[in-house]
């Protein structure tokens, strides 16, 4: 086998592609005195949600996107969660809510994603949304997935004709992918084979892929055997290895080996900098979508 090298598919400039557009877009409806406003909703102080929700401040503040923040303490009750949303969804100031998962054990996350207007999800988590994706009518698409799929296209693997393996089927990005990639549109248009742990010889599927995106939340999980040569490897993986001599004690990893699968592949994206930078992009490009429909 020669020393073949992946073409790295960078999210972060790939993101910074997408907000520069976005910018001239938030400039355009101010000139209609519409700014629009996202809510973020954190119960709780996980430390990894409180890191995700001040990159999201930051990116409306790049943007000129005004940001509504609510933290409410862990113990903060179910009733009272849903009452915010029902103040959230019933304001013409913002156009975007998002509740920050997970929540504490004692409040029902379905209730939580459920009472949310589907005109306000920019998470795409709403049944209706999820039901709007999947028949292909506009609607607010999931970030992470939405993510991986302008990854594709913007450096130039458009996934039209191809064979897309997604290893994984969560609702966040193993199911929302597929259904992506499946729609009858530009981007799309590919094969797509869904498969996870329990399916029977996961490596004979896997290497038939043209695009493998991997999303099973298990650390190096796909393996160069599992690669065939020449396939563009999407790793939506986040998973934190302890490592004494990493400054904050953990390091990063995906869910694909990339060492020994990037000799193989013909483009792969790194964790960090791969599909991370760009599911907060399309977060940010959901609540302008939100702006325009909601306010022309």
């Amino acid at each position: 086998m020669g020393a073949m090298k992946a073409k790295i598919i960078d999210g972060k400039k790939i993101a910074e592609e997408i907000r520069a557009e976005l910018k001239g877009e938030v400039e355009a409806l101010s000139e209609q005195g519409v700014i629009p406003g996202l809510a973020v909703v954190l119960v709780g102080n996980d430390p990894a949600s409180e890191s995700y929700v001040r990159a999201k401040k930051k990116a409306c503040a790049d943007l000129g996107i005004a940001s509504f923040d609510h933290s409410l303490p862990a113990d903060t009750s179910e009733a009272d969660l849903l009452a915010l949303i029902a103040r959230l969804n019933a304001d013409s100031a913002v156009d975007g809510i998002l509740v920050q998962l997970p929540l504490p054990k004692h409040i029902n996350e379905n209730s939580v994603i459920n009472a949310i207007s589907p005109d306000k999800d920019v998470d795409g988590f709403h049944p209706v949304s999820v039901g709007r994706m999947l028949i292909g009518e506009p609607g607010f698409l999931p970030c992470t997935p939405h993510g991986c799929q302008q990854l594709l296209v913007r450096s130039g693997f458009d996934p039209a004709g191809k064979h897309v393996v997604v290893v994984g089927r969560s609702n966040i990005v193993g199911k929302p992918v597929a259904a992506i990639l499946m729609q009858k549109a530009p981007g799309a248009n590919a094969t797509v084979t869904v498969c996870h742990s329990r399916s029977a010889d996961l490596p004979s599927l896997t290497r038939q892929a043209d695009i493998l995106i991997a999303a099973i939340g298990q650390r190096e999980f796909i393996t160069a055997d599992m690669v065939r040569e020449g396939a563009v490897v999407i790793d939506v993986g986040v998973n934190r290895v302890e490592d004494a001599s990493a400054p904050r004690g953990y390091r990063l990893v995906g869910d694909v080996a990339f060492e020994t699968v990037s000799r193989k592949a013909a483009a792969i994206t790194p964790v960090p900098g791969g599909v991370g930078p760009m599911t907060i992009t399309m977060l940010m490009k959901n609540t302008i979508e939100s702006a325009k429909r909601g306010r022309s």
